[in-house]
């Protein structure tokens, strides 16, 4: 028998907001959920509470307010509890601009998600657009529907989870069957596959099904076959090295401007940004967007401008051909072209200890919160981290988890973290925020995270340490530059970022460059240029990546134009790394 549709509830005490919301939302999505109304708020929390007994999904929940209804926001903030994973709307009446702050700080606060003005005309598709990106934002958190791609392996083996944060992040549709469960057995039974090495992938979508065990990343970009490397003769105006906001942005810009441009992208599109659950501080999208969707939404505008893309291949290294450049990616292949854009991002830092790297995909994980989160769902986990991303990572995980503990090396969060994030941690009654903390041990069962154990700051690493019970570790600090693929002659500061323009050391050894000095986003290498988090002095923001992006674009029309020479770059500096 097929699963009870999922739940869009509807509570007010104000007849008219009532009946306008209930005849909208039965007749554009009655045929896919099931609407319940509910005609005050004590009724909305009894039914509330009696779908959590029955173990119902509910995808959406909408409360009103404005004069005929104040008791709306309250209704939506005590509506988490019951079902923190559901979509939160509070729903107001065009004009009523008194409410505005009430409902705006409501909002801050986390006791909901997102503001939509009630229906006044039939067919309010301003109405509607902000339902539906809801309820897309809900099944892409709760990852069911079409299995496009079907994933068998091991709960808690790392390369099983680097497969499904990997499919998500790129929006393939993927379930996950763990190994031993009835249908992972169905699966293999029918592929007459006996004790295969795990984890097993199965290309639904190809015909006949294409089956890969214990595939490498290019195996399954072969076998996907969605991008392919071009031909050696190809040469391209530009390649962009990362697909994260930053790599993203340039690959739109310069594909609508006319330069040819290739894009190289070993996990993910959205980098670091595509795990964040819901940026609410992204200039145009008043109620925020996930990572993921940012991400894709550019990815597939980039695409369709004419961008090049290769996906799942790791830049090698880089180095001189002739007058142009050669990158070399994994698996042999070389993409030329006239200039490039090192847009890698950086990883998040690890934190070193022994106890945790043996654990890493069975309860340790850095960044990835998005997938795992589901899987967290009546535990207790804790995030480290006092940045956007960790914020964002502790509101999406305290939609499953029973409690959520934010572990914060600094005194408070006010330096590093915006304003609205923090109102809304303070706000959520499951989170804890621990200032002033660091990790110093763990402890498993049966070799899974089991707890954590912390310290104050200035304590020793070897200190006893408080034990916390958590499930689940979600580590997002600092940032290590992914530039060791790049030649030594590549200036970099202290930390291994990028320097570009004025922020070069004007006494490296290309102080004497023939072609003058570098322009605003150039590095030390003619024709080279860096932006987003792997350029040093950046703004850790998702809108100044996306700044830079368009920024270098203009910068790559300057130096192609005045391209009198080849790069002058040594074959004996260019050393294999790990690219993006």
């Amino acid at each position: 028998m097929d699963d009870p549709v999922p739940i869009l509830l509807i509570a007010s005490t104000d007849t008219a907001s009532r009946r306008t919301l209930e005849d909208e939302l039965r007749r554009r999505y009655g045929a896919d959920y099931e609407v319940v109304v509910c005609v005050d708020y004590a009724h909305g929390r009894a039914v509330l509470e009696g779908l959590r007994r029955w173990k119902r999904a509910v995808a959406l929940i909408l409360g009103c307010y404005g004069p005929g209804d104040h008791g709306g926001l309250d209704f939506l903030r005590r509506a988490y509890g019951y079902h923190p994973a559901a979509k939160r709307g509070v729903v107001v009446t065009w004009g009523d601009f008194a409410s505005a702050p009430t409902v705006f700080r409501a909002l801050s606060q986390g006791y909901a998600e997102f503001l939509v003005i009630r229906p006044e005309r039939p067919r309010d598709e301003e109405f509607h657009g902000a339902v539906t990106d809801a309820l897309d934002d809900w099944h892409l958190a709760q990852g069911v529907g079409f299995e496009a791609v079907r994933l068998i392996g091991e709960v808690g083996d790392s390369r099983t989870h680097m497969l499904r944060d990997s499919m998500s992040r790129n929006h393939i549709p993927v379930g996950f069957h763990p190994a031993g469960s009835a249908s992972a057995q169905r699966t293999l039974e029918g592929l007459g596959l006996q004790n295969p090495a795990l984890p097993v992938l199965v290309l639904e979508f190809t015909a006949p099904p294409v089956v890969l065990e214990n595939p490498t990343d290019l195996e399954i970009a072969e076998a996907m076959g969605v991008t392919r490397p071009p031909s050696p003769d190809k040469v391209f105006d530009v390649v962009v090295v990362g697909a994260g906001p930053s790599g993203l942005a340039a690959a739109v810009y310069a594909a609508s401007e006319g330069l040819s441009t290739m894009v190289v992208e070993a996990e993910a599109v959205g980098g670091q940004a595509g795990t964040s659950s819901l940026i609410r501080n992204y200039p145009g999208f008043s109620r925020g967007v996930s990572g993921a969707h940012l991400a894709y939404r550019t990815f597939h505008q980039a695409w369709t401008l004419g961008a090049d893309f290769l996906f799942l291949r790791t830049v090698e290294s880089l180095r001189e051909d002739g007058t142009h450049y050669a990158v070399s990616v994994s698996g042999g292949s070389v993409v030329r072209c006239r200039s490039v854009v090192v847009a890698t991002g950086a990883d998040y830092r690890r934190i070193g200890l022994p106890q945790l790297e043996d654990l890493v995909g069975r309860g340790v994980f850095y960044g990835s919160t998005v997938s795992e989160a589901p899987s967290m769902a009546g535990k207790q986990v804790c995030v480290v981290g006092g940045g956007n991303s960790a914020g964002q990572a502790v509101l999406h995980l305290a939609r499953y988890a029973k409690k959520v503990t934010l572990l914060v090396r600094g005194p408070s969060l006010s330096a590093s973290m915006s304003e609205y994030l923090i109102a809304q941690l303070a706000a959520t009654r499951n989170v804890s925020v621990r200032p002033g903390t660091t990790i110093v041990g763990a402890r498993d069962q049966d070799g899974f995270l089991a707890a954590v154990k912390v310290a104050g700051s200035g304590e020793p690493s070897g200190s006893a340490g408080e034990e916390i019970e958590a499930a689940g570790l979600f580590v997002l600090i600092g940032s290590s530059p992914r530039t060791s693929w790049l030649p030594d002659t590549v200036q970099r500061d202290k930390a291994g970022f990028l320097r570009t323009g004025a922020a070069r050391d004007p006494g490296g050894d290309e102080a004497a460059r023939s072609d003058g000095p570098p322009l605003a986003l150039e590095t030390s290498l003619p024709g080279v240029f860096a932006i987003g988090d792997v350029r040093s002095g950046s703004i850790k923001r998702v809108a100044t990546a996306v700044g830079d992006g368009a920024t270098v674009v203009s910068m790559l029309h300057s130096y192609l134009a005045g391209k009198t020479a080849a790069p002058s770059i040594s074959q004996e500096g260019a050393s294999p790394g790990t690219g993006p």
